[in-house]
């Protein structure tokens, strides 16, 4: 199955943010939400660490500002883990959400330039080391990330 690694990322993201709010005896969504996304955007960019190249060779294919750009195709993996801190940390936690809106919406519209072109490639979202196809789930990850980050901001 293709996108059993991704399931299993995502499980156990949920699971380690609810463990969380279980061990402070209470259950606040924005707080898991911050470990959700925290956990996922650090697995995810950890992914891409490992063979930064072959990421940012994968990512071009797709990425409409890393096509042209390379450098960002390197930094993107920083920016992720660079989110994903700041969400555990509970850091500048408007701009994290401005950042994350900004960055998954901008990596959806590639992703959907992407199928539209009818690529059939590899999504770059967990690096070279696990094989997931670009298709409609690399769409709902990166305009998922983006509505949790604009729903904690409007909660805000």
């Amino acid at each position: 199955m293709d996108y059993l690694p991704l399931i299993v990322i995502v499980a156990l993201a949920v699971t380690a943010a609810a463990a969380r709010q279980f061990a402070e005896s209470s259950w606040r969504w924005d707080s898991w939400m911050h470990d959700f996304m925290g956990l996922f955007l650090v697995v995810f960019s950890m992914f891409k660490f490992f063979d930064l190249s072959g990421f940012a060779d994968g990512f071009q294919m797709y990425d409409l500002l890393a096509k042209p750009f390379r450098p960002y195709a390197y930094a993107y993996p920083f920016i992720d883990l660079a989110l994903g801190l700041g969400y555990l940390a509970r850091w500048q936690p408007t701009w994290t959400y401005v950042a994350t809106i900004a960055v998954m919406f901008f990596g959806a519209a590639g992703v959907v330039r992407g199928l539209a072109e009818g690529l059939d490639i590899e999504c770059a979202c967990m690096g070279k080391v696990l094989h997931v196809p670009l298709s409609t789930v690399a769409l709902l990850e990166n305009v998922t990330m983006a509505a949790m980050a604009a729903g904690m901001l409007v909660m805000r």
